[in-house]
């Protein structure tokens, strides 16, 4: 089938937002018509849809969507159809502050714009997919590991790809970008570990509550700790699940907010907790990562947090003076809303923050995967948990 893709409409779901953006599809490459990001939990109405792109006075060709998980079937982009829909929502229990928000923005785009119009599916594991087994191996038993499908798939990965990218576009003199870590930091949070151009690790598991310290979800967790809370807290699934997704991590550290400006505005002992947590986290993972790769030519921050706090970037980098890094104060001050390098001259271990723009990165995918070839001018910014 032929596609003829003019004007794109590329919706990424985060946890805490949902950013629409139309783009140009043309011989130069990518152009960004419109954006607007949207905060909280907004329904997804065909309405909205209709009004976004008649503001702009274009007609839809495709639309392209973020999906956070798709499991062990679902490893690359894939067109939309009903088998797709079927198995990302059979997956929404793993990625339940994901999948289902996903699957209602992909029916209204079906209302707004009819059932003819191709939606393509960019998924955020499918970075991941390909994780060597040592690293995506959970000791479990294996029979009920191939039962349930159960293994560590890594998320984020629209963002981490296009940090790699850049990193090793500024540094083309390591073969494939050398050894460097990935740190996505928003309302989720995660890192990678990736060597030549290939990953070898990833903080997210199984599901998103893998991993880092985030907004609302805590990371790493004994699952005895779990199981205490069942049998003496008297907690359902559902009220876990809500705990889980919804109560920890920053905002519940802090019992103020999961939002991180908030927290460094907040002089109460329980924000500067929270945020130091956040921080030793991101440096705990890092030191285990140069295990794994066995060293380290460069660290990367991308996202809402860590394109835009030079607060938080500090409380990571300068603790880790061991490892030859160190931060240019007054760069890293400037580096809000751009991207370059922060690193302190002569540093032996640099430190990039990219510019994430992942619906760019989704339209991309998409476009390749119709057989269209395309470059992206935009730069700019995006990342959502």
């Amino acid at each position: 089938m032929k596609h003829d893709v003019r004007n794109l409409l590329a919706i990424n779901t985060g946890s805490s937002s949902v950013r629409l953006t139309l783009l140009k599809v043309g011989a130069g490459g990518l152009r960004r018509l419109a954006t607007r990001r949207l905060e909280g939990a907004i329904e997804a109405e065909p309405a909205l849809l209709r009004d976004f792109s008649s503001a702009s006075a274009v007609d839809i060709d495709l639309v392209v969507q973020r999906v956070v998980y798709g499991g062990n079937k679902l490893g690359d982009a894939c067109i939309l159809d009903h088998e797709a829909e079927q198995e990302i929502e059979r997956l929404s229990p793993v990625a339940p502050l994901h999948n289902p928000l996903a699957l209602r923005w992909i029916r209204a785009c079906r209302k707004a714009f009819g059932d003819g119009l191709t939606q393509v599916a960019v998924f955020d594991t499918s970075f991941f997919f390909r994780l060597p087994e040592i690293a995506s191996t959970y000791a479990l038993p294996r029979g009920l590991c191939r039962k349930y499908g159960l293994r560590r798939h890594g998320f984020h990965g629209i963002a981490h790809r296009v940090m790699l990218r850049k990193w090793q576009s500024a540094r083309p003199r390591l073969p494939a970008g050398g050894r460097v870590v990935t740190v996505q930091l928003g309302s989720g949070c995660s890192i990678a570990a990736i060597s030549s151009g290939e990953v070898l690790d990833t903080s997210m598991g199984f599901s998103p509550l893998e991993g880092l310290v985030m907004a609302t979800r805590p990371g790493d967790l004994d699952p005895g700790l779990v199981m205490y809370l069942q049998r003496h807290a008297g907690m359902s699934p559902a009220e876990l699940d809500r705990l889980l997704n919804e109560q920890c991590g920053l905002r519940g550290i802090s019992e103020e907010s999961g939002d991180m400006r908030a927290l460094l505005r907040s002089k109460s002992p329980g924000a500067r907790l929270a945020v130091d947590i956040y921080c030793y986290r991101v440096r705990k993972y890092i030191g285990a990562y140069l295990a794994v790769l066995g060293g380290i030519d460069g660290i990367v921050f991308g996202g809402g947090v860590g394109e835009n706090s030079p607060a938080v970037r500090e409380g990571i980098v300068n603790a880790m003076a061991w490892l030859d890094t160190a931060l240019d104060a007054g760069l890293n001050g400037e580096m809000v809303g751009r991207e370059g390098f922060i690193s302190a001259p002569g540093a032996g271990v640099e430190v990039m923050v990219a510019s994430v723009d992942e619906n760019a990165e989704m339209a991309r995918v998409a476009l390749d995967l119709l057989g269209i070839e395309t470059t992206d001018e935009n730069g700019g910014r995006d990342g959502n948990g």
